[in-house]
């Protein structure tokens, strides 16, 4: 196979991302599937498989809202459509429309909104009108509501025509909350109403021509309004009053009604039509819309959360069974609060006073609270989101009574992924993120037989931190699995697989673990506790596990420092988060001090015998690159050569060399002597000024002494190593469009020294170079080996990061003869750890 005919292809398997941490970012359409905000990208995940299915790259800030037309609220319209519409908004005030095909699963970017905001978008709602005609408003930090009228596209690909109906001035205190409704009494007219800043709901009436107006102002909330939402009439008949929800930071949730009075002829008979109910005992406001007045009355008030109330949502409508066309309201709310719970509150048959009927809730002492909470389109499970970027869903598998259980859902980092490595023998995959958290990613193979047996789950969470953790390394070699971590500290740390994670890693897999029941039987770590700070890990030995349950810390006082005690099992299946979050954390064994500044780059050998890292530097004695020995962990060497931080190391294959690239633009190449006794011996063979700006990345070619590096200056140069021990550029590659910010590169043919390099950019983007290098025939020892290169796969950017890569990593094959499947893992500055799988023809 020559560079040329090289044919390959990259599909996506698996994507990991946490949800980004604001009110308004998550959206359950109709189409059944949950979009969120990651970071800047749209990310889009199925409940049912528990599995990210795509992003969407168009956003250039971070996505603050996501609201799919139609959403959940309209569902019981939406069976037969053969495309779903989602709207997202970003922090810059871009909004973004997009399209789902259901036939095929395909996305496409419909447009982009004229005149959106000047500040970050704060909230999206919509109404659907029928299939292809919506009313959405959107609110922003600039104090602006927008009112727009949507014709969607009437065949798929087909143009979307946008109407913008009213742009609202609100003033200083912008809203954060929207909801939209079809006035009672077929009139025709739209409410709108909005919360925000103080304690007030405005109401809005307006007509479809536009020109919305203030109807009036409802008061009752003792502090800032969160979250409002319009129910549907409760019958599809029966149009003459609807019901708002409210929540706000004064904990409490009021429903208000609004009911029709009549039209404005009838005024002097409005007081005695209809009746008002008990429950409604406050009179409320009368406003006029149009020629009708309206009056709106508090229905409820209902108290039981104990922080404030982000989040009401009323439940999905149902299709009346005889009708297909008719559906029906329950009266049904779905709340989420900051006290880490959720509520179902329903009124009783007999006396109609709304009580809460279901509260479920993670008790961790990891999460803090929710931020939003929604039902899925049949409501027969219910999302939220939380503080930690997570995702909780539970649903109801009760038959004669309610009975809802947690659910796997996808889980990621929350922040920027800097580091990720694979385990030795490629079992799973380690990633570490400014979120302070690393996290194991690993294929579970004994799922259900529908489930196509092999998917991707996070497993285990082994350091949790306090500080911002910038790389890792996990240790090759034999013996129990080992990674070292450095954070936003001067102090890297080790950690060691608990037995826990070593019977669950043997579930994973359908064949046996690389690591064997009798070494198993070695390890007396079960699991490990956070310490009251949050930094350091302690070891759970297995003969202490009865000891520590009957004798909880503190004699039972709940402190500010107290830390509930983890309990380390052996998981059957996927966990859930309540599980990662504190159950499968990782001892810590040794720290590493020597550093003057925080960690920033880390890698092992292939021996497992050695562990490299720099640290953040500003000096050529700051710049040092620290050899630790694995197992004493004791410093064997300081490497002297760069004047400013080292950005990424990497050891040779045969272990000999170990190459340092650095922000002073130059890369260094030292030779490591291994002597007798554990003896290290290094010097500097090469030192060089590769590129004209700060050389990120760095890779070695798996059979030989060539390596690739990648720099700001959107270059990629391939250099040899010779064995007179001088270095020779042997090949620069075209200029890309972005710096290069992560290389990585794979052995496919030993025989015919041929490979590939990933290259990750800066705009997230991915492609994979071919590269086969000639060593002549062998007789001239000095002659200098030449390399080819030809670009064989552009990743689709529905396939890339939204935003940098930080590092590639390809998953280690011991077969380089003929390889046709290979796995690349990357991760990114999107919050997310993306596994890809490349075949070559």
């Amino acid at each position: 196979m020559s560079v040329n005919d090289s044919k390959a292809e990259a599909k996506s398997l698996f994507i990991a991302a946490g949800c980004n941490r604001i009110v308004n970012n998550v959206s359950w359409g109709a189409s059944d599937l949950v979009s969120f905000g990651a970071q800047n990208a749209v990310a889009i995940f199925c409940p049912k498989s528990a599995q990210i299915l795509t992003t969407l790259p168009g956003h250039r800030a971070a996505v603050n809202c996501t609201h799919w037309l139609p959403s959940n609220k309209f569902a019981f319209k939406a069976k037969h459509f053969n495309r779903h519409y989602l709207l997202s908004g970003d922090a810059d005030g871009t909004i973004i429309l997009w399209e789902l095909s259901v036939v095929g699963n395909k996305w496409r970017h419909v447009l982009q909104l004229p005149q959106s905001h000047k500040k970050g978008v704060t909230c999206i709602t919509a109404f659907m009108v029928s299939q292809s005609d919506a009313i959405f408003a959107t609110s922003s930090s600039d104090g602006t509501v927008c009112v727009w009228d949507a014709a969607l596209p009437t065949t798929s690909g087909g143009e979307c025509k946008l109407t913008c109906l009213e742009t609202l001035i609100i003033g200083s205190r912008p809203m954060v909350t929207l909801s939209l409704a079809q006035l009672p009494g077929n009139t025709g007219l739209i409410a709108l109403a909005m919360g925000g800043l103080d304690n007030k709901i405005y109401l809005y009436c307006g007509e479809r021509t536009g020109k919305f107006v203030r109807a009036c102002e409802v008061k009752g909330h003792a502090d800032w309004i969160r979250s409002l939402d319009f129910s549907l009439p409760i019958l599809s008949g029966e149009c003459d009053s609807i019901l708002l929800v409210s929540s706000s930071q004064d904990k409490g949730i009021r429903i208000w009604k609004l009911t029709l009075r009549g039209s404005l002829a009838d005024t002097e008979d409005t007081r005695k039509r209809g009746e008002i109910s008990l429950a409604s005992y406050i009179e409320g406001p009368v406003f006029v819309a149009g020629s009708f007045s309206y009056q709106i009355s508090l229905e409820s008030l209902l108290i039981g959360h104990e922080d404030w109330v982000y989040s009401v949502q009323w439940q999905p409508p149902s299709v009346v069974a005889e009708e297909e066309v008719g559906f029906y309201q329950p009266q049904s709310i779905l709340s989420a609060s900051m006290d880490k719970t959720m509520m179902i509150w329903q009124p009783e048959r007999k006396t109609g006073i709304w009580m809460n009927v279901v509260t479920v809730g993670e008790l961790s002492h990891c999460a803090l609270g929710f931020y939003g909470g929604h039902w899925s389109p049949d409501a027969h499970s219910i999302l939220a989101h939380g503080f930690g970027g997570a995702f909780h869903m539970w649903k109801n598998i009760g038959v004669s009574s309610d009975n809802w259980q947690p659910q796997r859902v996808p889980s990621g980092h929350f922040a920027a992924v800097t580091d990720i490595g694979w385990a030795r023998c490629g079992e799973y995959i380690l990633s570490v993120s400014h979120d302070q958290t690393a996290r194991i990613f690993a294929p579970w193979h004994n799922q259900d037989p529908q489930s196509n047996g092999n998917s991707w789950h996070e497993i285990a969470r082994p350091q949790v931190h306090g500080h911002d953790i910038n790389c890792a390394a996990i240790v090759q070699g034999k013996g129990n699995h080992r990674f070292v971590s450095g954070a936003e500290e001067k102090v890297a740390r080790v950690f060691e697989a608990p037995l826990s994670f070593l019977k669950t890693l043997h579930h994973t897999t359908s064949e046996q673990s690389s690591f064997p029941e009798d070494v198993q039987a070695d390890v007396q770590v079960l699991g490990a506790n956070m310490s009251a700070l949050g930094l350091s890990q302690k070891p759970i030995y297995v003969n202490a596990t009865r000891e520590v349950q009957d004798h909880p810390g503190n004699d039972g006082l709940d402190t500010l420092e107290s830390v509930p005690d983890a309990f380390p099992v052996t998981l059957t299946e996927p966990p859930i988060e309540d599980q990662l979050a504190w159950h499968t954390l990782w001892p810590e064994s040794h720290k590493l001090y020597g550093h003057g500044n925080e960690l920033f780059s880390l890698c092992c050998d292939h021996e497992g015998k050695l562990v490299a890292s720099s640290c953040k530097a500003q000096s050529a004695t700051v710049a040092e690159i620290w050899l630790w020995q694995v197992g004493s962990w004791k410093a064997v060497g300081r490497l002297q050569s760069h004047s400013l931080t080292v950005t990424q190391m990497e050891f040779s294959h045969d272990d000999n060399l170990l190459l340092a690239v650095s922000r002073d633009r130059q890369f260094s190449v030292f030779k490591i002597n291994r002597g007798g006794m554990d003896e290290i011996d290094y010097n500097l063979i090469e030192r060089r000024e590769a590129h004209k700006r700060i050389i990120w990345a760095c890779s070695w070619n798996p059979f030989g002494h060539e390596f690739a590096t990648g720099s700001r200056d959107k270059t990629v140069k391939i250099w040899g190593v010779e064995k007179t021990s001088s270095v020779k550029h042997l090949l620069s590659l075209p200029p890309f469009n972005s710096s290069v910010n992560a290389l990585s590169w794979v052995g496919l043919d030993q025989q015919r020294d041929h490979g590939l390099l990933a290259v990750g950019m800066e705009t997230g983007l991915l492609q994979i170079w071919s590269l086969h290098v000639e060593r002549g025939n062998g007789t001239d020892s000095i002659s200098t080996p030449s390399v080819t290169a030809a670009p064989i796969i552009r990743l689709d950017p529905f396939m890339c990061h939204v935003s940098a890569v930080n590092r590639l990593a390809w998953k280690n094959h011991e077969n380089n003869e003929n390889c046709t499947s290979l796995q690349l893992a990357s991760c990114g500055a999107d919050n997310s750890v993306r596994l890809y799988e490349v075949t070559i023809d």
